[in-house]
């Protein structure tokens, strides 16, 4: 049986325009320079078996994203990352590698939100009123894809932040992300107002639910 391997890493500002699938694609070209014995999917048309947790917006950095990877035959953590590090491509950095149980369900279907730090690239007054104002509200429907949803029960924190070191004003969010009802803190910012190109986003955790990884 095929081993599984649970990577935790960090997207950089150097991949900070990498797409989802571009950042797929990277892994596994990754994986296959660094020799590391892909385990591969059965049918027609074989693909290496790789999952990562959930997709990160373009533009956005993170210290928290997870991909599962399996390989044809056992390594430890130890081996598997030797390998790696020389192969990492600039904006990739590995920090944690798990064996894990080969039959837990897939990635996406355990995770339940994520969390991130917003900063804000000018000065906003008001900005501690607008997020109390959105909080009291029971319903903030929105449209997406020419689908609307209600962007409240996503939303599980927003709260203040002290300034980072340059004294810009930060803000932590919590967001769902179940199957079917993923928060998208660009949504947010939205509906305080605040232009997607006047801020910052960092993930710094992923919250599962049978454990947390941040």
């Amino acid at each position: 049986m095929p081993q599984r391997l649970r990577i935790t890493f960090a997207k950089t500002e150097a991949m900070r325009f990498t797409g989802h699938l571009d950042l797929h694609r990277t892994w596994e070209r990754t994986f296959r320079r660094a020799g590391l014995p892909l385990a591969y999917s059965q049918g027609f048309n074989p693909h290496p078996r790789l999952n990562l947790a959930s997709a990160l917006p373009l533009g956005f950095t993170s210290e928290s994203e997870v991909i599962d990877v399996w390989l044809e035959q056992e390594m430890t953590p130890e081996a598997v990352r030797e390998k790696l590090q020389p192969a990492l491509p600039p904006g990739l950095r590995v920090l944690e590698i798990q064996v894990i149980e080969a039959h837990r369900p897939a990635l996406q279907s355990e995770l339940e939100a994520s969390d991130f730090t917003i900063t804000l690239l000018s000065a906003c007054a008001d900005l501690e009123a607008r997020c109390q104002t959105l909080l009291q509200n029971t319903s903030l429907r929105r449209v997406r894809r020419q689908k609307e949803y209600d962007l409240r029960p996503l939303i599980l924190a927003l709260e203040n932040l002290p300034d980072d070191q340059q004294g810009a004003p930060r803000l932590f969010l919590r967001m769902a992300a179940r199957e079917g009802a993923t928060g998208r803190p660009e949504e947010v910012m939205a509906a305080l107002g605040i232009q997607v190109e006047e801020t910052r986003t960092h993930r710094t955790g992923l919250i599962f639910k049978n454990l947390e990884l941040e």
